[in-house]
């Protein structure tokens, strides 16, 4: 196939940049995550018609549009809030795509969910891929690790567009399996996320709770070389407090986005110990507590059996006074 040219047929694939095997790629969702991914795969020789809600960003006006648009056989790669939102705009695309045409869902789907939306599809013929992103930000310029599930057809109508997403090298790409492994994976992969956290936020308290280290920060930044504890997240956390030292500025607050509620539930079903990602997870609920009931409650214990000293809430007010 010469450089630059087309195969007309099954995967319609061409020859780009750097020899690559390009194809044309629907994307539904330009948030940031999205719109990084666009240009990614733009930038190495792909033609992508991106949808979203807000027409600023849009290359097509509808769903309807941008599926119009694409050559048979059609992929789709859907990247939307996970639930009801990914839901919709699957059933939307089954009413507009045809056999032989593939689905990829690229957001945080629980792996359940991919289940319904692969047997909804395979009523119209049209194939269904799950796929784990990881990547941020940076993705657009790191390249995103990718963990896809799916039946083998139909992660080959794909595998242009994951080679040029993936990071530069032999890993960054696995295909783990059946429907449903793309998400469960990455929901594991986030709940390992969730302990690593966890450990660096608690050793850097521990640092700074005491007066006998004297720069927190440069601490953190020698353990980003030589150490078995260095990695990436070990780099942000650097970055962080390089750009805030002390962190002054941040307030002590976290959320979870579903997948370490999902990996904890998923260790309970299958009888596997997680005493560390569970308690990552808990420590997330802690963090949006201004002041802890269960705190209060052992406070109020062991004044009761010890007489040990409880801390006044100057802002409460009493039963048996009046508010102002």
């Amino acid at each position: 196939m010469p450089q630059g040219g087309c195969l007309e047929g099954e995967h319609r694939t061409c020859r780009g940049v750097e020899g690559l095997v390009v194809m044309e790629i629907g994307l539904v969702g330009l948030g940031k995550m999205g719109a990084n991914m666009r240009e990614r795969l733009r930038a190495k020789g792909h033609t992508v018609v991106g949808y979203d809600t807000n027409p600023e960003v849009s290359d097509a006006a509808s769903l309807s549009e941008l599926t119009q648009r694409l050559a048979s056989p059609r992929v789709v790669w859907v990247m939307v809030p996970a639930g009801p939102p990914t839901k919709s705009v699957i059933r939307q695309l089954s009413d507009l795509l045809g056999e032989g045409d593939v689905v990829v869902d690229g957001g945080n789907s629980r792996w359940t969910d991919d289940l319904h939306n692969a047997e909804l599809l395979a009523t119209k013929g049209i194939g269904f891929v799950d796929c784990g992103v990881s990547g941020g930000v940076w993705g657009r310029t790191n390249g995103y690790a990718l963990m896809c599930g799916g039946r083998a057809e139909h992660v080959a109508k794909v595998q242009p567009a994951f080679d040029a997403l993936k990071p530069e090298g032999e890993f960054g790409f696995v295909h783990a399996g059946k429907v449903g492994a793309g998400h469960f994976a990455k929901m594991v992969h986030n709940g390992i996320e969730y302990g690593l956290m966890q450990a660096y936020a608690e050793g850097y308290e521990l640092l700074e709770a005491t007066d006998i280290v004297d720069n927190v920060t440069d601490v953190f930044r020698s353990w980003r070389e030589g150490t078995v504890i260095r990695s990436w997240l070990l780099d942000l956390l650097v970055a962080a407090l390089e750009e805030d030292d002390g962190l002054a500025t941040i307030k002590g607050y976290a959320e979870d986005s579903g997948e370490g509620r999902w990996t904890v539930e998923a260790a309970i079903e299958n009888a596997v110990p997680m005493p560390a990602i569970s308690a990552a997870l808990f420590a997330r609920f802690a963090s949006r507590q201004d002041d802890s009931p269960a705190m209060k409650a052992i406070a109020a214990m062991r004044n009761q059996f010890g007489g040990h000293a409880v801390h006044p809430d100057a802002t409460a007010v009493r039963p048996d006074t009046e508010a102002p």
